[in-house]
């Protein structure tokens, strides 16, 4: 029997990174500011490349995407108490962020293509009074996010973008991250850009960039930052904002900076193998897949399908023939949490789950990680331990 690949393989860091992290280490120099002055290093200099990828005037790194949505909830002027929309498939750190602030979640419905379903987005905004919309495009799965904009325009709601999973996609030829008032992207190493942790915040608003480079924690020099509003927009919020000591440091700047100009290969690697695999499994009755659409180029890290008419125990049973297997499937129906999966009932602050279709998809929903350098004899073999497992579940049911 061929023996699997290691799905959770994160993607290897490059020697420059190495030799990087390694200057920094032995000069014991790991904090990104200098009381003395200086340039910002490479913290600054990530700062100025993530912008210039994202297409986004600033750019402010920070310890984790979780961090960074938090500040764009605080600069978005969400306060304890008020109602925040978010789409109801996404991960523990999305509503860890909303219960952080103190928001109260409004839960938005799903489609069977694992984004939000617009029309309840506008009946719950409008119900809720909610005027910010937490979207999270969870798993890589882009909504058409030009129309999107346009009801968040109507509605007078504004849009903060959870990117961690969609560093390198785009709707229509315009960057994931670039729609709304704030993009949040991450660094962690189950995503595209591997530096163990780390996130960063961007957008075109100065006074969003201005709180999110004090929040973070300049200590007043945040001159050092590699994009800086101007000084008078800072001088408006310096004596307003808070140190929340979440600022990235330069051990991790210096491991991801080399990273970013690898994402088109790294996407090309990641998409060939979902496209293999998930063209297996859609030929397959009894599983369904997410719908692509043209507008839509992802950056596909992972891969989520549902089987069709399982219980819930006969779900645990197949995860369970999956992994036995060596293939480490993840499910978003466990009544538990388990490892970076959850489902609405999981979150802390969700007071009514008003969701049921949501709720429907993720008990049936499975999902795997795609590491980069899957040989199509890989990616074979992957698809078949998927299909294999569900034809055994099957028929141990049958004779039940």
């Amino acid at each position: 029997m061929r023996k699997m690949p290691d799905l959770g393989r994160p993607p290897e860091i490059p020697d420059s990174a190495r030799a990087s992290a390694l200057a920094l280490v032995e000069a014991g120099r790991l904090h990104r500011y200098a009381e003395a002055g200086g340039d910002g290093g490479v913290v600054a200099e990530l700062e100025r490349e993530f912008a210039r990828l994202a297409g986004r005037r600033y750019a402010v790194a920070v310890n984790s995407c979780g961090s960074a949505l938090f500040l764009a909830l605080k600069a978005a002027g969400v306060r304890p108490g008020d109602p925040v929309l978010l789409n109801a498939f996404t991960l523990g750190p999305v509503p860890g962020a909303l219960d952080h602030i103190g928001a109260r979640p409004v839960l938005v419905e799903i489609t069977e293509d694992l984004v939000i379903d617009l029309e309840d987005m506008r009946t719950k905004a409008r119900a809720s009074g909610a005027r910010v919309l937490m979207l999270s495009h969870m798993r890589g799965h882009l909504c058409d996010l030009e129309a999107l904009a346009e009801l968040c325009c109507a509605e007078g709601i504004t849009l903060i973008e959870d990117c961690a999973h969609t560093l390198g996609a785009s709707w229509n030829g315009r960057q994931a991250g670039t729609f709304g008032q704030s993009g949040c992207f991450s660094f962690q190493s189950g995503k595209h850009v591997n530096a163990g942790e780390g996130g960063v915040l961007v957008t075109d608003d100065a006074d969003v960039a201005a709180q999110a480079i004090l929040h973070s924690g300049s200590y007043m020099l945040y001159g050092q930052n590699g994009t800086v509003p101007p000084e008078d927009v800072m001088a408006r919020w310096r004596r307003r904002c808070g140190n929340y000591s979440m600022r990235m440091g330069p051990l991790v700047a210096s491991l991801a900076l080399p990273q970013l100009a690898m994402l088109p290969e790294r996407v090309a690697d990641w998409n060939a193998s979902h496209d293999r695999i998930a063209a297996r499994l859609s030929a397959v009755p009894g599983f369904a897949l997410p719908k692509r659409p043209e507008a839509e180029a992802y950056a596909q890290s992972s891969l989520q399908f549902r089987l069709t008419g399982r219980s819930l125990r006969e779900m645990r049973a197949y995860v369970d023939t999956c992994r036995a297997a060596g293939v480490w499937v993840k499910w978003f129906g466990s009544e538990i949490p388990e490892g970076y999966s959850s489902n609405p009932a999981q979150w802390p602050g969700v007071e009514a789950i008003d969701a049921p279709r949501a709720c429907a998809l993720q008990a049936a929903l499975c999902d795997i990680r795609l590491p980069l350098g899957l040989s199509p004899e890989d990616c074979d073999a992957v698809a078949d331990v998927l299909i294999a497992c569900a034809e055994i579940e099957e028929h141990r049911h049958a004779e039940a």
